[in-house]
């Protein structure tokens, strides 16, 4: 199903500019349309602009399109749907005329859309209309099809099952790719729109829809491993081997390039890596996943894992010391374990970070000398998880630490990162890497996460949205 929601000309003219600022709206619903139940499936929402002509005529046009985040209880009996994400169509779609949209559906589906779009109202429609809707759109409107695309995914977002191997993989690529955009300070709503990639060795972003806008925040570029930023070169003709590539970029000229890379079939794949390397500081963080299991939210310490952590204190060996205030860290590992679970239920985790502690690799050497986590009495086994770790890490607190460059290398040169990407994808792993290239200053770094923080709270205080943190066709 869909609502539609039709304003007058005017009124709609009247309000565009703030739409294209904030893309979403709150509109009250009529008492006599009661909102569907809540689902993972988020509805359409179609917004038009229409006009009465001197002799009666009604002359409307699809101007924006959307999908419904929430809907809301405004009193005891009154509701209201916010519509968020919303984008402007990119060009004028009539739907009225013998050339219009409405032209193209039946006549019954016609009276049903009639009796759906009063002016002033919002209206709700059968999902056969809509689907006639979406199939009318597509044909009449090749241009549409990529708005099409990318709010679809986001109605209707694949659920990703850790009883897949392909899915599990999924999983931690996805939450390292949405951690280095958030450490970056970009929107998330740059991944929110996604479908399973064609194959189960493909990397996550291969799955990813761009935001089809004529200036959009994401430049989309599926490119050759050979040219994904210079790091893969020898892959370039190589066999199963696949690297996808995207870049996101401000109106500051700040920009972002993350690749994922995937070389093993997923059946002899051992992880995820992520490695976010911020340029202007010659600085990289990197974080090893592990999967707690979601009942008892632990693992076992094997001889694996003993010697990843050999490896990982060999790459913390690539920082210098620090020879300026701005080299300076709140400690010597720019290497973290993320030991996340993702809830057994897949439909309950749709958005954000997954669960989970981050453990530098020094603390994680501590615990293992620690009775903390001794397993049963008298086994040598050692445990990592809840039970065993007092003080850890969350996402929000290691985000923070990364974005202010409080934690990471010092001094480590693109080159020494290329090396290093190369080594874990040759051994085995999925690597999600991420460069932020950037012409501010220390300071001016400074300034700009601090503002956004401020301004973050000063509106959740007022339970308001925050103002747009970037510039959005």
């Amino acid at each position: 199903m869909a609502y539609i929601v039709t304003l007058p000309a005017g009124g709609l003219n009247s309000i565009r500019e703030k739409l294209r600022i904030e893309q979403r709206l709150t509109k009250a619903l009529p008492k006599e349309v009661r909102p569907v139940e809540p689902s993972l499936s988020r509805p359409m929402v179609l917004l038009l602009s229409a006009t009465t002509t001197a002799t009666g005529q009604r002359i409307r046009h699809l101007m924006w399109l959307g999908i419904v985040a929430q809907h809301n209880t405004v009193g005891a009996v009154d509701w209201s749907i916010t519509v968020d994400p919303l984008r402007e169509c990119m060009e004028t779609i009539p739907l009225d005329g013998h050339d219009g949209l409405l032209s193209r559906l039946s006549a019954e589906l016609r009276s049903e859309f009639e009796q759906a779009s009063q002016i002033g109202a919002v209206g709700m429609c059968s999902h056969t209309l809509w689907e006639a809707i979406d199939g009318a759109l597509r044909a009449a409107h090749p241009g549409a099809i990529g708005l099409l695309d990318w709010l679809a995914a986001q109605a209707n977002p694949p659920v990703l099952d850790s009883s897949d191997a392909a899915d599990r993989s999924w999983q931690e690529q996805q939450d390292a790719t949405r951690s280095v955009v958030r450490i970056s300070e970009f929107p998330l709503s740059a991944l929110a729109a996604w479908q399973r990639p064609p194959s189960r060795h493909d990397p996550y972003l291969a799955g990813l829809i761009p935001q089809p806008v004529e200036h959009s925040l994401i430049d989309h570029d599926v490119r050759a491993s050979g040219e994904a930023f210079g790091l893969f070169s020898e892959w370039e003709d190589g066999v199963g081997t696949r690297c996808d590539v995207h870049v996101l970029r401000d109106a500051s000229g700040r920009y972002l390039e993350v690749a994922n890379v995937n070389a093993t079939p997923i059946e002899s794949r051992f992880g995820t890596d992520m490695i976010y390397y911020h340029e202007p500081t010659m600085s990289f963080t990197f974080v090893q996943y592990k999967r707690l299991e979601s009942r008892k939210r632990s693992i076992r310490v094997d001889e694996r894992l003993r010697s990843q952590l050999d490896r990982l204190d060999e790459v913390a060996k690539l920082s210098t010391s620090p020879s300026r205030p701005s080299d300076w860290r709140l400690g010597s590992d720019p290497c973290f374990l993320k030991l996340a679970y993702w809830p057994r239920d897949p439909e309950s985790f749709t958005g954000g970070l997954t669960p989970g502690m981050y453990l530098p690799v020094s603390y994680v050497r501590l615990l293992l000398e620690d009775d903390c986590t001794r397993g049963r009495e008298g086994s040598e086994a050692r445990l990592l998880g809840y039970d065993q770790v007092e003080r850890h890490l969350v996402s929000t607190q290691f985000v923070e630490l990364v974005k202010h460059g409080l934690a990471g290398t010092v001094g480590t040169t693109a080159e020494q990162l290329r090396d290093l990407v190369q080594r874990r994808v040759s051994a085995g792993h999925s690597v999600v890497v991420a460069t932020e290239f950037s012409e501010e200053t220390t300071i001016e770094r400074q300034r700009r996460t601090r503002s956004r923080a401020s301004k973050a709270q000063r509106y959740s205080h007022k339970a308001q949205k925050p103002e747009p943190l970037f510039e959005l066709d």
